[in-house]
């Protein structure tokens, strides 16, 4: 599973969470890139309005998913394996992770994280 996972750069809990699934990747499977970056809404297809909600994801095959799935997705390439997908599609999993998500998503300011990628890397934002 390849793709790219569009973040939100400007969070530095976000921008921790990246930084590790990028130490993870082996394989060179996940392409990172901040949602400021203005082709990757474009590529995405998502209005503006839902754009800054949640992370995102783009498979190699042209799927999008947002949010938890977004997520699993990432964690799958980055892993190697698709256990975090399976997991996810587990009875009651994926609300779970869903619902976790949505609320760490809204308070995602108030978490302690690193630099954001944004601030450490600005030529990468718009």
């Amino acid at each position: 599973m390849r793709g790219t996972l569009a973040f939100d750069g400007r969070c530095g809990m976000c921008t921790r969470v990246v930084n590790r699934l990028a130490q993870w990747d082996r394989r060179g499977w996940l392409r990172i890139e901040p949602f400021q970056t203005p082709e990757i809404a474009e590529l995405l297809g998502v209005t503006d309005d839902r754009f800054t909600e949640s992370a995102w994801w783009l498979d190699s095959s042209g799927e999008i998913l947002a949010g938890a799935h977004a997520m699993n997705a990432a964690l799958s390439a980055a892993l190697g394996t698709r256990a975090p997908m399976w997991f996810y599609r587990l009875p009651g999993v994926g609300w779970l992770q869903n619902l976790v998500y949505r609320w760490v998503a809204t308070h995602r300011y108030h978490f302690r994280g690193v630099t954001p990628l944004c601030e450490a890397q600005p030529e990468r934002c718009a």
